[in-house]
């Protein structure tokens, strides 16, 4: 349903944007819409993903190996018996949502972008077990105040952070993570991709491009992204690149690419 949807879509220009939004700014999750071939994204995205490609020309290939190792990631949780999934960050719906793959679960996606909720509940809509909340990771309190009722937190749940945290600052995101860890219960998981500066000769003019975006990004070491998983233990094969992470497509684009690491924890 939601591929055939997407098919419908045409390239969006000013006049498609709704009240609220600028479409002259350039939206993290609507160029990461670019970089996934899709059609929710206006002129000033398209402009300053290609930006980020002239730069990093395996941009597009390292966005599609990320969204592969969501959907090996969920089939883990399903498999460790997940029932309660929050999609933090989600962006906008494409092919190998989470609840599609995790069907007998409850999934909460979670955006701060009115232009993302929009679509994602004109999408979801009628779909039993799923919610698109428009929620901020940034404040955690708030966040979880919203979620309550939504999700039982007396029981695990999987929160999932991709590509989210390096577009929050360091005290903040490590307060997020904590946060997230002492309100979920003992077999809780903890989903993370995390970007990091693989050119640090040219990384600054990448730095800019996202400066003059709706969120600045924050790049960190391999131990620097170890340490959201305090608290964690963390699944085989460990904190390792994209494609690394129990691949099980050899024709998975993110070979060879490491443009960052990812990593699920469960917490005991």
């Amino acid at each position: 349903m939601i591929a055939a949807n997407r098919a419908n879509y045409r390239e969006k220009n000013v006049d498609d944007a709704p009240e609220g939004v600028d479409p002259n700014v350039p939206n993290v999750a609507r160029m990461y819409d670019y970089f996934l071939d899709g059609k929710d994204n206006f002129a000033a995205d398209r402009a300053a993903a290609e930006q980020i490609l002239k730069t990093f020309p395996h941009t597009k290939e390292a966005a599609r190996s990320n969204r592969a190792f969501l959907r090996r990631a969920v089939r883990h949780l399903v498999d460790e018996g997940a029932r309660q999934i929050v999609d933090l960050g989600a962006g906008l719906p494409t092919q190998g949502n989470t609840h599609e793959i995790a069907t007998e679960a409850r999934v909460v996606y979670v955006d701060y972008d009115a232009v993302v909720c929009v679509h994602g509940r004109a999408l979801l809509a009628r779909r039993d077990n799923v919610d698109f909340l428009q929620a901020d990771v940034r404040e955690p309190d708030a966040l979880l105040d919203r979620l309550d009722g939504l999700v039982d937190f007396d029981r695990p749940v999987a929160f999932l952070m991709l590509t989210v945290l390096h577009f929050v600052p360091d005290d903040l995101a490590h307060r997020v993570v904590t946060r997230l860890r002492d309100a979920s219960a003992p077999g809780s998981h903890l989903v993370i991709s995390h970007a990091v500066d693989p050119r640090p000769d040219i990384t600054q003019q990448a730095l800019e491009v996202y400066r003059k975006a709706t969120a600045a990004l924050n790049l960190r070491t391999r131990e620097e992204i170890e340490r959201f998983f305090d608290g964690y233990e963390l699944a085989e094969p460990g904190l390792v690149h994209p494609y690394d992470w129990r691949t099980d497509d050899p024709g998975d684009p993110g070979k060879g690419i490491t443009f960052g690491y990812v990593g699920v924890g469960r917490k005991p």
